[in-house]
């Protein structure tokens, strides 16, 4: 069964960075219909490249949000004179995270002299080419308001800028008006009608699913780690109460978005070590709501309905609806006790991460309250340290991969002299 579409799944990864930097994503998207607009009127390619391209252009300063996040709100310095950082960072994250590698070369040329670019042996050079082309229009336009002149990057055809990217920007410009469709917002449409083109089989899905949790980390990196936690704890937990395979499915893609909404909550609240104000909490307990309003439009019904139950409990005093045991599935209630197991494995700031007798103590408090469900807390106190091992493996996985992003983002910081 599908629990999401293609087209859905980029604009859930679109829509988790627009959470965190919303002005970094609306550029994005403005380049990409550029983009689109000038590889259209090039017709060198089928209508579900042309998607894919868009996806890339669309994320192409996906890098900015680990390498610049001191500087977002000075868009135009970073991209006009300390542009390499993020574009290579961006590169090994499409690289390694995404189901499109063949594109990422496309991240870390889109900042680079049309001069060097030439000699670089790439198919998709010229993509990176109409990136640059597109990006320098969109900043410029947006900085200089009414003083902006479509005309003012000409002196650098041929060197900094493609010459012949620069005059198919001016023809579609002049064909379609694409500054005017900016403005107006009809632009967007036009970005719906190709993105629909996307193919991706489950497993595609799942690693842009994947590739979105690493994302998570770029606003608070111990998110990755929680949110592949409560992948395992519920996998585990799932297998021992043999949940047929769909439902498993089921809350494989609820747990790996369920606190997706937290990206919209101040990072000093999340990390306060002190008790929370009444109105605090309030605000924190937002979450949910904006996960289900993101995901709402993007996945299937039975997934949300498991990330707006995550903070539900048996006896009703959770929230945000109050549910009591049987108006809850058992998906549900597997991912209310992983949820309580991840967040006291983990650090806080007020404490350490807790010992296994002292989870397992709370744990069965929990339970003689009628909060969790005994079925599933007796699966996990029987299976603990099975599932602690599976959780120990994932995490050295996550790790390993920081590793990797990490040094190579190193070696070839050091090619490049940044």
């Amino acid at each position: 069964m599908e629990y999401i579409k293609s087209k859905d799944i980029f604009l859930l990864v679109r829509d988790t960075l627009k959470i965190v930097y919303p002005r970094l994503m609306k550029h994005g998207s403005r380049v990409a219909y550029m983009v689109y607009t000038m590889l259209r009127e090039e017709g060198k390619y089928e209508e579900f490249e042309l998607a894919d391209m868009v996806m890339v252009a669309t994320l192409h300063d996906i890098g900015a949000y680990k390498t610049e996040r001191e500087r977002l709100n000075d868009i135009l310095k970073y991209e006009t004179k300390e542009c390499m950082a993020h574009s290579i960072y961006g590169y090994l994250f499409f690289k390694y995270l995404s189901p499109v590698p063949e594109l990422a070369k496309v991240i870390m040329y889109h900042h680079m002299d049309y001069e060097q670019l030439q000699k670089q042996n790439y198919e998709y050079k010229e993509l990176a080419a109409y990136i640059n082309i597109a990006e320098k229009m969109d900043h410029y336009s947006t900085a200089l308001g009414d003083k902006f002149e479509v005309g003012m990057f000409q002196k650098y055809a041929g060197t900094k800028l493609s010459d012949d990217g620069l005059f198919l920007f001016y023809k579609c410009e002049d064909k379609y008006g694409m500054f005017e469709k900016i403005r107006s917002g009809e632009y967007l449409k036009e970005l719906d009608d190709i993105i629909e083109y996307m193919i991706y089989n489950n497993e595609d899905k799942k690693k842009f699913l994947d590739m979105m949790m690493y994302c998570q980390g770029f606003f608070r990196s111990e998110m990755v780690v929680e949110t592949a936690t409560a992948v395992c704890v519920c996998e585990e937990i799932a297998k021992e109460m043999m949940l047929p395979l769909q439902k498993r499915e089921i809350l494989y893609y609820g747990t790996l978005v369920h606190d997706i909404g937290m990206l919209a909550i101040p990072r000093e609240l999340i990390e306060s070590p002190r008790k929370l104000e009444p109105k605090e909490v309030k605000r924190l307990r937002t979450h949910v709501e904006i996960a289900s309003k993101i995901l709402s439009s993007r996945m299937k019904k039975e997934v949300v309905d498991i990330v707006v139950a995550h903070h539900e409990r048996c006896d009703g005093s959770g929230y945000p609806r109050k549910l009591k045991d049987s108006q809850m599935s058992t998906e549900q209630k597997i991912l209310q006790v992983a949820d309580v197991v991840v967040a006291l494995l983990n650090p806080r700031s007020y404490r350490k991460s807790l010992p296994k007798e002292k989870v397992i103590a709370i744990l069965d408090e929990k339970t003689e309250r009628s909060r969790l469900k005994r079925q599933v807390v007796v699966v996990v106190v029987n299976s603990f340290d099975k599932i602690m091992s599976r959780v120990k493996e994932e995490a050295a996985q996550i790790l390993k991969m920081y590793e990797l992003l990490n040094k190579q983002y190193e070696l070839i910081s050091q090619k490049y002299n940044i």
